[in-house]
Order: C-alpha cells, then structure tokens, then sequence
C-alpha cells in the first residue's frame, strides 16, 4: 500500500454492513396466494345443518334396529329407548323361519334379478355411450340429452303403459318383461355417467388400437372398458341398491299371480295381515334392508371415485 507524502497511511473506509448488502430485494408481485377463511359463524351453521339432517335418516334406522329385538310391549312403551333384559333374538329368527316370507327365496330371487339387470344394462349402455363420447356432431350431443331427459321422468308415471305394452308382448308376469323393464329404467343414468367418464379418456388410445388393426367395437371392449372401473363400480352400486329397493315395480310387473316375491314385495306380503304386530314389522323390515345398507357402507368410496373420476380431465 502506497504511504501519503506526510509518512501515515490513508484512511481505509469500513465497508457496509454485509448483511444489508446481501439482503435480496423485495420482489413484487410474487407473493402467495392468500386463504379465503370462511366466516366462523357459517362452519357453525354448515355443522347444524348436516348434524339435524344426519339425525333425520339416521332416528328410524335406530328406532328399527332396536326394537327389532324388543317385544310388543316394551316397544310401545319405550320405542326409543332400550334395555339388555329385554333384548332377544327370539323375534328376529320367527322372521327369518317364517312362512309367509321365505327370506332364502326372495334373497335368491333378489339378487338374480340384480345380477342381471347390472349385466344387461352395462352390456346395452357402454357401447352407446362410447359412440356418444367420441362423437362430435350435434346428433350426438341430442342422443345424449333424449337418454338424459329418461332421468326426469318418474318410473312410476310409465308403469301403466309399460303394463299395456308387455301385455301385447304376453310378457306381463313373466321374469323376462320384468328384467326388461328394469334394465331400460337403468338405462339413462348410466349413459350418462359412461358418457362423462369416456370423454376424460384420451383418443389416442383408439388411434393405436386402430394402427393394430382392431376395429372400433374391439378397441373400446379390449383396451377402453378395462380401464373403466371406477365407473363401472360405480353404476353396479347405484343400479343394485335400485332394484333391491324397488317395490312398485315388481309389485306390479311380477304380481302375487307370478308366485315370485323380491324382499321388498316379500316384506309386504308378511306384514300386511300383521300391521300391528310390531314384532313382525320390525324383524322383517330388518332383513328386508340389511343386505343393501351393508353393501352400500363397503362399496360407497367407489361410489366417489367413480363419480369423482368423470368429472376431472385425465
């Protein structure tokens, strides 16, 4: 270091503090995203209203459960209310070896009319909303809208021509005129849902199969409908807990001349000349909905994935 002409040694500055000249900048512009916090007074009453609706459905259940294993009169006595002393299985097996409502028979027959609803009805329904999904004209949109528009119509309202049609067809009392009524009553529900879950699949997937050579049926039951499982469960669900629980159809459809009774049809044939003997009522109505209850608590996360899964883009 160089002296100055008086002999001392210049003054040397201290630098800054480095810690303020390594302080980056302040960016603008880039600050997160702020959380929108909804009022707590709205969490509160969201809670109230789901916790008096969960109530709502959840007390029969409750009142049917019990007092399927209380006797007459604790049940009029106390219908909400339950003792250990008083609980017994005596009048749950009466219904289930009870003669007028073959609970086997009408499970059996039940689930056969499930089994093959689900069968036709996704047999019938996915290649037509495999040609509505891919299709891009307007035709198609108003193929979709005219099965959609089966949504809003009550099946109830088209009993009476239904009964006139399959009495032309000599199917009326028939197995076969009751499957194919409610295999057409599946129908618009799952097109739809087949519909919405086919336009998230990529096209590619027909393109390569049409560079192998597969035509357009083989590539959508080979390579599209494999990879169509959360829909499907999803459709099996919903359609098997609809024909488990229909009454006025098979009531109807099958009638008491047919000799075939479902659980539900079943239920009414064994209580209707017992109405006040809640012994009776109550045991039976527990069979009758035990099944479905049960498979709609294990099979319900499919229910949400499958609808869940054709509502996003893939």
């Amino acid at each position: 270091m160089a002296l100055i002409t008086d002999g001392t040694l210049p003054l040397v500055e201290e630098p800054a503090d480095t810690r303020t000249l390594t302080t980056p900048p302040r960016r603008r512009g880039r600050s997160g995203p702020r959380r929108i916090r909804r009022p707590r007074l709205l969490t509160v009453l969201t809670g109230i209203v789901l916790s008096v609706l969960a109530l709502v459905m959840l007390v029969p259940m409750y009142i049917m459960i019990i007092n399927a294993f209380k006797p007459q009169q604790e049940i009029i006595r106390n219908p909400l209310g339950f003792s250990l002393d008083t609980l017994t299985f005596e009048y749950l097996w009466a219904a289930i070896t009870s003669e007028r409502f073959n609970v086997v028979a009408a499970y059996g027959i039940t689930l056969l009319f499930v089994v093959l609803v689900n069968l036709f009805g996704i047999l019938l329904s996915a290649p037509v909303a495999y040609v509505i999904a891919r299709g891009r004209s307007k035709w198609h949109l108003g193929l979709l809208l005219l099965f959609v528009s089966g949504m809003f119509i009550p099946g109830q309202v088209t009993l009476i021509p239904v009964v006139f049609v399959l009495r032309v067809l000599g199917l009326i009392n028939t197995i076969p005129g009751f499957l194919l009524f409610e295999t057409a009553a599946t129908l618009p529900i799952t097109i739809f849902l087949f519909a919405a879950y086919l336009r998230t699949v990529p096209r590619d997937i027909d393109e390569a199969a049409a560079l192998d050579g597969a035509g357009r049926m083989r590539a959508f039951w080979l390579c599209i409908f494999p990879i169509m499982r959360p829909v499907v469960a999803t459709i099996m669900v919903l359609n098997s807990i609809s024909v488990w629980n229909d009454f006025v159809s098979p009531q109807i459809i099958l009638g008491p001349s047919s000799g075939l009774y479902t659980v539900t049809t079943g239920v009414y044939s064994a209580v209707s000349q017992y109405s006040t003997s809640y012994t009776t009522v109550f045991p039976t109505l527990l069979l009758a909905i035990a099944p479905a209850v049960i498979f709609f608590i294990v099979m319900q996360r499919h229910i949400i994935g499958g609808l869940v899964a054709g509502a996003t883009k893939g």
